[in-house]
């Protein structure tokens, strides 16, 4: 049998080469938008195919994920099951709030009921929660993940159903909560017939104390926090395990037990994979949005000079390869998944063996 830390190695260049895959895929997919977008405002000649086309699939593998999960035949704990369930469920709020009810009813529909202030305030303040929500159900499952490689004593009581189920409460309950600020930073561009349409900033936003310090710490909160996390948590894994299996690997040379599989390794193997499939995924997409708050932080320069402009072009990027990171895991889950890639067939080929016995009839 492969050691583990060379099976893992063997596991991390493949997934190494499919992470660089979607990031490439992501930036062919922004060099494609960039021209209309940035060039013209919003040149609605190529631009609405694409910005359909990510939200719908993404929408439905989502949707997918969420089934083929929750119905537990994918050989994946439940503790494992309930977080990646909950991370599916926030993605597809983010993809709803922040695309589907905001960016596309703003181009396409900009008289709407979406457009009156009370609303599109209460919507950025959704997309803020799912968001939020979002990120830290990634740490919450890395740390889990941690538990369960490094902490043998604590996994017994940590790592269950009933835990997992109080923290995923907890994260999207105190995500929703720090979010309600943003509904009352919002004010009407304009007003009429007594009715309030559109949102903008209030000055109050940049001139208060209080709300900077506000700013700060969502800032920090997410993405700056669990970015650093993940980062740490992932480290602390590589090190235990690359200790830990080499004691595991000297003590089976002793028993002359080398060449027999080892259960512990595989299933301990294939957790790591999908841990760092979905924290690398997580790092990649999100570093573009934590380079341009640094880059705000440190220049202090938030103007923008028309749609050619570098700082617009990476504020564009970062908010885009964010809202991304909403749609990978289903690609996560079925790269390292096997299980899952036998459920994924299934359910696509369900509708079409129907089809199938409906034409034969």
């Amino acid at each position: 049998m492969r050691p583990l830390q060379d099976s893992i190695t063997f596991n991390s260049s493949l997934l190494l080469c499919f992470l660089l895959k979607v990031a490439s895929i992501k930036l062919s997919f922004f060099n494609m938008i960039s021209a209309p977008v940035f060039q013209g405002i919003l040149s609605l000649q190529k631009y609405p195919i694409l910005v359909h086309a990510v939200p719908i699939l993404s929408t439905d593998l989502n949707l997918m994920a969420i089934t083929i999960l929750s119905r537990g035949r994918c050989g994946l704990s439940g503790c494992i099951t309930k977080y990646l369930v909950s991370m599916a469920v926030t993605d597809l709020l983010v993809i709803i709030t922040a695309v589907l009810l905001n960016r596309i009813p703003g181009i396409y529909f900009p008289g709407s009921f979406l457009s009156i202030t009370p609303v599109c305030s209460l919507s950025t303040a959704l997309i803020h929660a799912s968001r939020d929500s979002s990120v830290w159900l990634t740490v919450a499952f890395t740390f889990d993940r941690f538990v369960v490689i490094c902490c043998q004593k604590l996994k017994i009581k940590y790592c269950t159903e009933k835990t997992a189920a109080a923290i995923i409460g907890t994260v999207c309950v105190v995500g929703s909560l720090k979010s309600v600020p943003w509904y009352f930073i919002h004010e009407p561009m304009f007003v009429i017939n007594k009715v309030p349409w559109y949102c903008r900033l209030k000055e109050i936003r940049y001139t208060s104390p209080l709300w900077r310090a506000f700013d700060w710490f969502d800032r920090i909160l997410t993405p700056c926090t669990p970015f650093v996390l993940v980062l740490l948590l992932n480290a602390l894994t590589v090190r235990y395990i690359l200790s830990a299996s080499k004691a595991r690997r000297r003590l089976r040379v002793q028993n002359h037990a080398e060449k027999q599989s080892d259960p512990e390794m595989e299933n301990r193997r294939k957790s790591v994979v999908l841990l760092f499939a979905i924290s690398g995924s997580f790092i990649l997409l999100w570093m573009t949005y934590l380079v341009h708050f640094c880059y705000d932080q440190l220049t202090n320069d938030d103007q923008v000079v028309g749609f050619s402009d570098p700082k617009f072009i990476l504020q564009e990027s970062a908010n885009m390869l964010q809202l991304l990171n909403s749609c990978t895991n289903t690609f996560i889950y079925a790269v390292t998944q096997k299980n899952f890639r036998n459920e994924l067939k299934e359910a696509i080929k369900y509708p079409l063996n129907i089809l199938h016995k409906i034409s034969k009839t």
